[in-house]
């Protein structure tokens, strides 16, 4: 057996006595859900408890410390510079607690923890499969999915409200993170079935632009991609009109109001004889990837962990899956792959 000088042994005067004695592991855990949600109602909604406990508990942990943990700015909750200390030793200690109770799971040959992921919406299409998956691997795992825009994903991301998020586009100029490839996520040019660019080959970009053009809205990763596309070829689409969901744009497309520029998975319904087409159009399809992100530096619980490894190893089947779907892509795809991109990205 290790000796205590071997495992870094504290002696009892060495010991937090005091936050011992007089905090709890729930007054932290409330501080540390109001810090990350910026929101006493948010905390106490995440943690099922009624604002009135969530403001005792911080009221009694305030008392223990004897410093102000938040101050009220207009309707903004701001954490002082003693919450900003305790939040960095709550997330330290939680994530130690989090590993903890996954490596006495693995002891009993159990796998239980709390796994956290946010996804832009686009790819909702395929997280349930992969999902679905991890947790027949893992069925002690609790799963929590928040499907939002690329602007709130990164929002999320400041704010280390997830343990991994999901994007097509890595945010590398916004924030400095880590990301995985673990999918292709082709971009492609849909119109309806009975549309006359239907069955044209290398349709110019030119006349793409020229068609009435259907969009997301403001914030949506997939639109920024197309608006770069088109200004690359200093064109500028036109735009008939915003809409909040690609399920509302594949209903609008499929009924003749425009084109539209979507990821290849937002048909793996009903493929890509239903109808909605996929036109066969100059530079297209744009290939990206989809990504699992997070923080650089931030430690990854052993879960998230787990994920990650399983996700990119998954990755196989998502490419299949693709090339199923759309024989034609499947030379974009082996090209890209002979190309050797690298499979973890991140701002140097």
């Amino acid at each position: 057996m290790a000796s205590m000088d071997d495992i870094g042994y504290s002696p009892p005067a060495a010991m937090p006595d005091y936050l011992i004695r007089h905090a709890t592991l729930r007054q932290l855990q409330v501080f540390e859900a109001i810090y990350r949600l910026g929101s006493f109602t948010r905390a106490a909604e995440e943690l099922y408890l009624t604002q009135p406990t969530v403001s005792m508990q911080i009221r009694k942990l305030t008392d223990v410390l004897g410093l102000a943990l938040f101050e009220q700015v207009g309707r903004k909750v701001v954490p002082t510079e003693a919450g900003v200390e305790l939040y960095d030793a709550c997330r330290k200690m939680f994530e130690t607690f989090a590993n903890l109770e996954m490596k006495i799971a693995d002891l009993k040959g159990l796998r239980k923890g709390h796994l956290r992921i946010s996804t832009v919406t686009t790819a909702k299409y395929l997280v349930p499969e992969l999902l679905g998956e991890f947790s027949r691997m893992y069925p002690g795992v609790d799963l929590a999915l928040k499907v939002t825009n690329r602007h709130k994903i990164i929002e999320r991301m400041h704010n280390n409200e997830d343990d991994l998020y999901i994007m097509g586009q890595v945010p590398e100029d916004e924030i400095d993170v880590d990301a995985y490839v673990f999918s292709p996520n082709p971009l492609v040019v849909m119109a309806s079935r009975d549309h006359p660019l239907v069955g044209k080959k290398n349709i110019p970009l030119e006349k793409i632009a020229a068609e009435p053009n259907i969009v997301r809205e403001p914030g949506s990763g997939v639109r920024d991609m197309v608006f770069r596309t088109f200004a690359a070829k200093n064109l500028r689409p036109n735009i008939k009109m915003e809409l909040g969901s690609n399920e509302a744009i594949k209903h609008a497309v499929a009924s003749g109001m425009g084109l539209s520029v979507l990821s290849l998975y937002t048909l793996s319904l009903e493929g890509t004889d239903g109808p909605v087409a996929v036109l066969d159009v100059e530079g297209f399809p744009i290939l990206r990837n989809w990504h699992l992100t997070y923080p650089r530096g931030k430690e990854l619980s052993l879960v998230a962990k787990a994920f990650l490894d399983f996700a990119v190893e998954y990755e196989p089947n998502f490419r299949a899956r693709m090339q199923e779907m759309w024989p034609a892509l499947k030379p974009a795809i082996e090209n890209e792959k002979k190309s050797g991109k690298k499979k973890k990205r991140g701002k140097k």
